[in-house]
């Protein structure tokens, strides 16, 4: 899915792989109120992470986790759904289906971005990356707040519409429709491979 309202981006030098939320508390609707079935966004998502192990790029993953009423207490008061994401229940481990290999990033969060609250600027910053390949639930939520934090912090933010996904089809669209406009391109997964293999023949071995 492209919109040809803006220009496109020029390519990143150095990207990373963020997926965002693809743990049981969004994957799995019949464990939790904010889940939703997402078995095409993790096989999507699964090809661009060999894709990413492949060429040794850096791959980080997010969830959503709460250890006490005071964390996120507004954001949690406007979305109660959220507080089934304690701790305790389990509903915050990332889905086996693409369970993280030893040495991957996995950052804990309390709101809606990745970048809010969180190591990942400065994780990305000592990994000498200008860009990010943004994956994850939902479209419309964390997807979207992390790709406008990404770009206002100088990232070049590229999102795969079927890497995404959201409770439905209309949120989802709408929502790639603005980050296209505004906060970053929105390529297939095709695209998103043939540039990772055009930086990696440019630069030879990554």
């Amino acid at each position: 899915m492209a919109f040809a309202t803006n220009p496109r981006l020029s390519t990143a030098k150095h990207y990373a792989l963020i997926i965002i939320d693809m743990a049981a508390g969004f994957t799995d609707p019949t464990k939790s109120p904010l889940g939703a079935e997402s078995t095409q966004v993790l096989a999507v998502i699964e090809e661009l992470l060999n894709k990413f192990r492949s060429l040794d790029l850096p791959v980080v993953y997010t969830t959503v986790v709460y250890d006490n009423d005071s964390e996120a207490a507004v954001f949690r008061e406007k979305i109660p759904q959220l507080n089934c994401l304690e701790r305790a229940n389990g509903l915050h481990e990332v889905d086996p289906r693409l369970a993280p290999l030893p040495g991957e990033t996995v950052i804990e969060k309390k709101w809606a971005s990745a970048f809010f609250g969180t190591e990942l600027d400065a994780f990305l910053k000592a990994q000498d990356v200008d860009g990010v390949i943004v994956t994850g639930l939902t479209t419309s939520g964390c997807v979207r707040a992390t790709v406008v934090d990404a770009i206002q912090s100088g990232y070049r933010p590229m999102v795969v519409d079927t890497a995404t996904g959201d409770r439905t089809a209309e949120a989802h669209s709408a929502n790639l429709r603005d980050i296209s406009i505004k906060y970053g391109d929105v390529v297939t997964l095709a695209e998103a491979m043939l540039v990772l293999d055009n930086l990696r023949t440019a630069q030879g071995t990554l």
